[in-house]
């Protein structure tokens, strides 16, 4: 094999955005949807070495050279319809992978300035260890030329904020087929991924599918269910993969924060739908307004909005979100908060936050279909769909919202 220039992922010439574990700046660690990192680089080829950290799905990232945009399997234990995987014996016992793998990128490019993005397409079904990128001998990396977002976006949302299967195209507006449809889960293209963008913003992507927003319910890491509760302060909290690390949010402050869960929490009974009043209807719609709370006094300047998507369900849910928004809105003055869920190694949070001079700093959007569109995933369409919607909601509540 030809020699190779290898490049740190610490290079100063490489921009990231997302939430990065890099304790080991020469090993980061990404976990979250549409985490990246973008440079130019000449020659001819471009390759990655990683250790992908696997619990379930098929893994792939996402690559975009010159405007073009493809997908590379990453190895990992998945099988299918009892297939044995091409990977079968590539574990480390814990479900995840456990050697260095090194993945091609791209080949057979022009020998000429290439300016790159490669990015984490799905959630944290997987982590990847990125130990570096390979490019022809004697070729050489370069700052990306791609603006740097002025705004910034953080969502805490479930598969659809995830753009989790929206690429099985043919399915629009139907339910999922029953089959493994990772492959086709592309953050790049869901709708918050979209509207950042097209607003010149960053955009930090914590979402997973089948999250709740509290505990021991939803689809996620069953059958001690995962919520937001354990995961927003988080950098890494898959339990399969190992120890929750927090996330340190001195390191990055968003303009928009964007809640966008409330569809898993139906499962394994729809609670809000046949007892709204009920005893546990009331302890969510309250730690709604704690977890609105706790955003607010991390990022006290902050337009909050909160949603669901146009994924059919019961409308109590958007009824209980309303409700917790305007709960939350009525407080003049909040006491200090303690942490939405169980701190990790984090700082205790928090002193007492103003909600300002009258004006909300929370909102409720609902899309012109919400809850209404699909039975199975969003597919890209309906994500285009919600991220004009969001666009046009955004701009609606002025330049002000941009500011630091």
């Amino acid at each position: 094999m030809a020699s190779r220039t290898v490049i740190s992922p610490a290079d100063p010439a490489i921009r990231t955005m997302g939430r990065i574990d890099d304790a080991d700046p020469d090993r980061p660690v990404w976990v979250h949807p549409y985490t990246q990192a973008a440079f130019r680089f000449t020659g001819t080829s471009l390759d990655a070495t990683l250790v992908n950290h696997w619990n379930y799905g098929d893994s792939h990232l996402g690559v975009i050279i010159d405007g073009v945009q493809s997908k590379v399997r990453i190895p990992s234990g998945f099988a299918a319809d009892g297939i044995e995987s091409d990977d079968a014996g590539w574990d480390d016992g814990l479900g995840r992978g456990g050697e260095p793998v090194t993945v091609t990128l791209a080949e057979r490019l022009p020998d000429i300035e290439h300016e790159a993005v490669v990015y984490k397409r799905q959630d944290g079904q997987h982590y990847v260890e990125l130990l570096g990128f390979g490019l022809d001998e004697g070729a050489t990396v370069l700052p990306t030329t791609l603006p740097e977002p002025t705004r910034r976006i953080e969502i805490y949302g479930d598969s659809v904020s995830c753009g989790e299967r929206n690429e099985a195209l043919l399915y629009a507006g139907q339910p999922d087929p029953e089959t493994d449809l990772s492959p086709y889960s592309d953050s790049w293209k869901s709708y918050g991924a979209i509207a950042a963008r097209g607003l010149g913003a960053a955009l930090h992507d914590v979402s997973q599918g089948g999250i709740s927003l509290v505990d021991g319910i939803g689809w996620f890491a069953g059958p001690d269910y995962v919520g937001q509760e354990s995961m927003w302060d988080r950098i890494e909290y898959n339990p399969t993969l190992g120890k929750a690390v927090a996330w340190d949010f001195a390191r990055y402050t968003p303009h928009v924060v964007i809640v966008a869960v409330g569809q898993n929490d139906a499962n394994p009974h729809d609670f809000m739908a046949d007892d709204y009043d009920g005893a546990e209807s009331h302890r969510w719609r309250t730690r709604y307004v704690d977890f609105l709370r706790s955003i607010h006094t991390r990022y006290p300047k902050a337009a909050i909005v909160c949603m669901t998507t146009v994924l059919q369900h019961d409308p109590a849910w958007d009824r209980a979100i309303d409700e917790a928004v305007q709960t939350f809105n009525a407080i003049p003055d909040l006491p200090a908060a303690e942490p939405f869920g169980d701190a990790v190694d984090a700082p205790s949070a928090v002193a007492a936050a103003s909600v300002g001079d009258g004006r909300p700093v929370a909102h409720h959007l609902l899309f012109s279909r919400n809850g209404a569109a699909t039975p199975g995933h969003p597919r890209v369409i309906e994500h285009e769909e919600m991220a004009r919607e969001l666009t046009a909601f955004l701009e609606s509540l002025g330049d002000a919202i941009w500011e630091d």
